[in-house]
């Protein structure tokens, strides 16, 4: 999906790491919530209350899920999946664009 349609747009940014990760959060009609966002390259701790899936629209990074010893490499067109409840570890490689959604 190219474009989301029915949606409300927060205007405050979500600023991580002092500026190197950033996001806008999108609310659409059924309460669903996702973010669009940037991420420079480096390396990011994040924490997650919700289920996340991540879609990698461009860019390029390896992810480290959580209970696993192995680091995955995703790419443009490329998505991961992150349990409720559990932090995961980033190394962004180039700047990287995504949609993360949030299944509650």
């Amino acid at each position: 999906m190219k474009k989301f349609k029915q949606v409300n747009v927060i205007k405050k940014a979500n600023i991580y790491f002092n500026g190197k990760v950033t996001s806008r959060t999108l609310v659409f009609d059924d309460s669903s919530i996702k973010t669009l966002g940037i991420m420079l390259p480096g390396e990011y701790l994040f924490n997650t209350d919700s289920k996340e899936v991540m879609e990698i629209l461009s860019g390029d990074l390896e992810v480290l899920l959580p209970d696993d010893d192995n680091w995955i490499t995703v790419t443009s067109g490329g998505s991961f999946e992150v349990p409720a409840q559990s932090k995961f570890e980033l190394k962004v490689k180039t700047i990287t664009d995504y949609c993360c959604s949030f299944v509650v």
